[in-house]
């Protein structure tokens, strides 16, 4: 596969019928839905699920999308789609970056970033990441692209 950055998180997904608009090609809020998909599935590759949030109170939520759609998708298209975490300051925002691909043709269909910021759940105020949230979405993070802590 074609990715525009190394080691990518892959998850893999085939467009159905409820997927299609009136257009006749997948909705843009569906892909909206696959980006959330690939996210929770990184963070809980990372060890970071919807519980391991619970119960240190804090959540990573999306603060802004930035979408650009390329290509359309067609029901019954298999899709790939990757996702990196590419920069974060280590106390309350992360970004993700995004790839969308149609492997029949090696089209790129979508290219995403989405901006998140670390809340407290039970305020939903922005609060700093919790080491957990450092250990763990430290191991997904693309190498080269690290932004340095700030002292």
């Amino acid at each position: 596969m074609n990715w525009d950055k190394p080691t990518p998180f892959v998850i893999e997904l085939e467009v159905g019928p409820d997927d299609i608009d009136g257009l006749g090609h997948a909705n843009n809020a569906v892909y909206v839905s696959w980006l959330e998909r690939s996210a929770w599935r990184h963070s809980q590759r990372l060890g970071l699920d919807l519980c391991e949030y619970r119960r240190l109170d804090r959540a990573m939520a999306v603060m802004r999308h930035e979408i650009d759609y390329l290509a359309s998708a067609y029901e019954g298209d298999a899709l790939s789609l990757a996702t990196w975490i590419v920069q974060w300051d280590r106390r309350l925002t992360m970004h993700r970056e995004f790839q969308l691909v149609r492997p029949a043709d090696g089209a790129t269909l979508l290219r995403a970033r989405t901006t998140f910021v670390c809340i407290q759940l039970s305020t939903g105020k922005p609060k700093r990441m919790p080491a957990e949230f450092i250990d763990g979405y430290g191991q997904g993070l693309t190498r080269a692209s690290e932004t340095p802590a700030c002292k």
